[in-house]
């Protein structure tokens, strides 16, 4: 099967079971987008959504963030991974957008990626969730599931090369919600350990190239050390 045609098959699959699909993030503003985005780096949403309730109720914005030690924001966020070093970049970043954008988060990638604790990933979020851009966030399960799935070839080996593989060949009305539609089949279907290929609806057009998960592994880790 050519590439173009599993990703006719994959898109149209992900258009009908998903049309309206969204981050599992729970947020009130595109601030509290940003720090529920920075607080899921390698960490479930799940979590995510456990402490930011009351982490926004002390915090709603960035002007109260700003003021904030990172400490006190340390004591609501606890039980995330990297605690410490969020609980910083959380603090610098509220400062940085009430110093340089007026309390407001920047729109672009380049002033996305000035922020502390936002990279490329998180970039995209944003763009794509909060200003509606065609960006597509590449995390460890959408790079998984998208050399599994053969929609990118094994050269694609960096989080970078799959972004630009997936939006070469991803209509651009489709782009924003292709990555919650690889990121959703990746966290209940295609799961790192054992994918659920029974129950998977695109097991007759998947090649089963598991041998990227090694890259995958790769990539988890040089993501680890940024």
């Amino acid at each position: 099967m050519k590439r173009k045609d599993r990703y006719r098959f994959v898109l149209e699959h992900f258009r009908q079971e998903m049309p309206e699909v969204n981050t599992e993030l729970e947020y009130a503003s595109v601030f509290q987008l940003l720090v529920a985005v920075i607080l899921s780096a390698q960490c479930t949403d799940k979590r995510v959504n456990q402490v930011t309730p009351e982490l926004f109720r002390h915090f709603p914005d960035a002007r109260s963030m700003a003021a904030a030690e990172p400490g006190e924001v340390l004591e609501y966020i606890s039980s995330v991974s990297y605690p410490n070093s969020k609980a910083r970049h959380l603090v610098e970043t509220a400062q940085l957008i009430m110093e340089k954008h007026n309390g407001e988060v920047p729109g672009s990638m380049d002033l996305l990626l000035q922020l502390p604790g936002v990279g490329r990933k998180t970039a995209n979020v944003m763009l794509a969730v909060a200003f509606g851009h065609s960006a597509l966030a590449v995390d460890t399960h959408v790079f998984r599931v998208s050399h599994r799935l053969g929609l990118v070839p094994p050269s694609a080996n960096t989080p970078l090369k799959v972004e630009q593989e997936l939006t070469k060949n991803i209509p651009r009305e489709d782009i924003p919600r292709a990555h919650h539609w690889l990121l959703l089949h990746g966290r209940y279907v295609c799961t790192s350990r054992t994918p659920h290929c029974k129950q998977c609806e695109l097991e007759q057009v998947c090649p089963k190239l598991f041998s990227g998960d090694k890259a995958n592994a790769k990539a988890k880790k040089d993501h680890n050390h940024h």
